[in-house]
């Protein structure tokens, strides 16, 4: 088989759709909202399952001038291979001893430092290439994850970051933190941390860090605390047309689109009798005599097993449940008296307009968050890009 057959093939069993139009609509929505900074998409985790590199092309055609990815190999692989304006800034975050330094440095990436061990790390690879880093230091304001702690680490870090200025192996181009419940709206924790984040900014500055930008704001920040945008914004979820929490409000509510239509073709449609068991256990047995239609997906395709007898499907214009359970590679539907024809479309979720699904159904009937619905997508699903 041709490459070009093996595509259609892959594509006629399933397929996620990407709507780079409501992408780029998403990303100019978020900038309204916060007009007086500047706007980092970020693209971490291949985009949040829709695909980094097309994703942060979009992004920087609606007017993102920052990048930001949770790994170096992330930023590294943006660099090298998106074809992106010189003047976008990529950013990354989540190291561990002995990473990359080197080559983000060569790259002219920012990169985030939240303790001495990995400031060391960056001046050693500064020294190295011959070049200075650009370094973003980290505050840990109440998330209790990454970041420095205030007091003497923090005055430490920034002194001997100031240190390593003075002598031409970095720049400090930013300070930063991040919201442990922004999408809790009015939890104590978020003005606790937003004036935390205040005073240890503060202290940095009065040291002599002169950072381009100040940032803290998350999707939810982003679309709910005006006081939190500061210099810099970093919708991820949001971006992609999900709405941080329910709590806060619809994608609708915000101006937003869901990007990502998750569908496959039915494989197999049958007759059985009442009282048949379907799937693995049995779990969901016939009441009567009915139609079943297989879906070619499964929890190797990022489907979660957990929404087994409660996943939402969109079948011939209907709803119809997951019945039993999700297996690795497919599922089954009841779908009663219908009887549409094998390849029939099977819409797990999308944007809602055609009554289809959305993520956050199936974040509900999975017991988790859209953001995990969308990421977990698995490379086995080809990405289908719309709008370019």
């Amino acid at each position: 088989m041709s490459e070009t057959a093996a595509r259609r093939a892959a594509v006629s069993r399933a397929r996620a759709e990407i709507d780079l139009a409501a992408l780029r609509a998403n990303v100019r929505a978020l900038r309204e909202r916060a007009p007086g900074a500047a706007l980092m998409a970020v693209v971490k985790a291949d985009a949040y399952g829709h695909g980094a590199i097309p994703c942060a092309r979009a992004a920087v055609a609606a007017g993102a001038t920052w990048l930001g990815t949770a790994t170096p190999q992330e930023a590294l692989a943006l660099r090298a291979d998106a074809g992106l304006p010189d003047d976008v800034r990529i950013m990354c975050w989540l190291w561990t001893p002995g990473g990359p330094w080197r080559e983000a440095v060569e790259a002219d990436l920012d990169v985030s430092v939240s303790g001495m061990w990995a400031l060391e790390e960056v001046i050693e690879a500064a020294r190295s290439a011959g070049l200075p880093a650009r370094v973003q230091l980290k505050a840990d304001t109440g998330l209790g994850r990454g970041g420095c702690q205030p007091g003497e680490d923090w005055a430490e870090l920034v002194r001997e970051a100031l240190r390593a200025e003075s002598e031409g192996l970095l720049r400090v181009t930013g300070l930063w933190s991040h919201f442990a419940c922004a999408d809790e709206p009015g939890h104590p924790s978020i003005a606790a941390q937003l004036t935390r984040f205040r005073d240890m900014t503060a202290y940095a500055e009065q040291q002599g860090v002169r950072p381009d930008v100040r940032h803290i704001a998350n999707s939810p920040a982003t679309l709910t605390l005006p006081e939190a945008h500061f210099d810099l914004v970093r919708p991820g979820i949001a971006m992609y047309g999900v709405s941080p929490s329910p709590e806060i409000g619809t994608p609708a509510d915000f101006g937003l689109r869901p990007v990502m239509t998750l569908a496959a073709s039915l494989a197999l449609v049958k007759q059985v009798p009442g009282g048949h068991g379907v799937s693995y256990g049995h779990h969901y047995t016939t009441p009567g005599e009915t139609t079943l239609g297989l879906v070619p997906l499964g929890y190797a395709d990022g489907v979660p097993r957990h929404a087994s007898s409660t996943g939402p499907v969109l079948v011939d214009g209907k709803w119809r449940t997951v019945a039993g359970r999700i297996a690795m590679d497919q599922f089954v539907v009841d779908l009663g008296g219908d009887r549409p024809e094998p390849g029939t479309e099977a819409v797990l979720f999308g944007p809602g307009d055609r009554g289809e699904p959305t993520a956050e159904d199936w974040a509900q009937a999975a017991g988790t968050i859209g953001y995990e619905i969308v990421t977990r997508i698995g490379s086995r699903v080809p990405r289908v890009y719309l709008n370019e």
